[in-house]
């Protein structure tokens, strides 16, 4: 074998060892990129802005989908078998931490995570009720995150201003909803003591808005839709069938607003998910979510519909208005 053909293998081998270390030095590389497995309960845009804001938050923390971290988005479509199947998914792929949107998907991971990797909630009304965390100020195991519980006062506020002559206030959600019961329960009580005849009224799906609103528009002078799953996603459906009884609806969220309520003080579902993507960084740079507090997300800004107060020919009070002009939101 000749010098110059001895040469040419040398330098071919040496290459070829070369790439073989760098592919696996790469490789380890890409194995310690931390995996985050997020899971939303349902499609609708509160819960979509939840999302937007965990990973923002998530990036804020140096974490950014693609090159610092590998997020795995799933989305279940309100099916409880896939959220089951999801979650699962999530542990037997060895996610380093999971995030849950909306109470039954933090249930699910719960249950998959079996007390062992972090879960981060986003937005879960009732932390404590739903026996996910000991206390809001120690969690006490692997479960921490951010509630979203609503200002049911400022949204009675909202009620007595748009509705002054309101004798009859109707307040409907979701049966199976932990978060959607809570409030309205809490909410019914509230309305009582302002004076307020309330009768509740419940889906079991969003099948069942269509039925359930015609009875409820036929018996209530306004309607308050509290922060449920349920009735988000068949707000339209609810809309359709007020607005012909002629009857303001008045919701949580600003995107429920946006779907045709007439007004609410909002409290930000991007700002939820964001506290909750920061507090799932801090969980993966290695806090620990048994001493980190679940943080409240409580602050809100009120939102008004002109258009939809037009229609129904109601006439928002001027400070409302200027309120939302200034610090808020106007829908025209």
């Amino acid at each position: 074998m000749n010098k110059r053909l001895l040469s040419s293998i040398v330098i071919v081998v040496g290459f070829l060892v070369f790439a073989f270390f760098q592919g696996t030095h790469s490789s380890n590389h890409q194995a310690k990129i931390p995996k985050v497995g997020i899971l939303q309960l349902v499609t609708h845009p509160a819960l979509d802005e939840i999302h937007q804001g965990v990973v923002a938050g998530l990036k804020q923390e140096g974490y950014v989908n693609g090159k610092t971290v590998k997020i795995d988005y799933q989305n279940a479509q309100a099916n409880q078998a896939n959220l089951k199947t999801m979650a699962q998914n999530f542990i037997n792929q060895g996610d380093n931490l999971t995030v849950g949107i909306a109470t039954p998907a933090v249930l699910s991971l719960a249950k998959a995570a079996n007390g062992q990797s972090p879960v981060i909630l986003a937005g879960i009304t009732d932390p404590v009720g739903a026996k996910l965390v000991k206390s809001i100020d120690k969690p006490g195991a692997n479960i921490t995150g951010t509630s979203g519980d609503s200002p049911l006062t400022e949204h009675l506020d909202v009620i007595q201003k748009v509705a002054p002559q309101a004798k009859t206030l109707g307040i409907i959600y979701t049966s199976s909803d932990h978060g959607g019961t809570y409030h309205a329960q809490k909410t019914e009580k509230l309305a009582q003591e302002k004076g307020l005849r309330v009768k509740m009224y419940t889906i079991a799906s969003t099948n069942d808005m269509q039925q359930v609103a015609e009875t409820m528009a036929g018996q209530v002078d306004v309607v308050y839709a509290p922060q449920d799953n349920g009735v988000a996603s068949a707000m339209k459906t609810l809309i359709n069938t007020t607005n012909q009884a002629k009857i303001p609806v008045i919701p949580a969220t600003d995107t429920m607003v946006k779907d045709g309520g007439i007004a609410t003080m909002s409290v930000s579902q991007f700002d939820i998910g964001y506290q909750a993507g920061l507090m799932a960084g801090q969980v993966l740079k290695g806090q620990n979510p048994a001493t980190m507090p679940v943080r409240s997300v409580m602050k809100g800004s009120l939102v008004v519909n002109i258009k939809e107060a037009q229609m129904l020919g109601i006439e928002l009070p001027a400070n409302m208005v200027q309120e939302a002009q200034a610090h808020g939101e106007v829908i025209q």
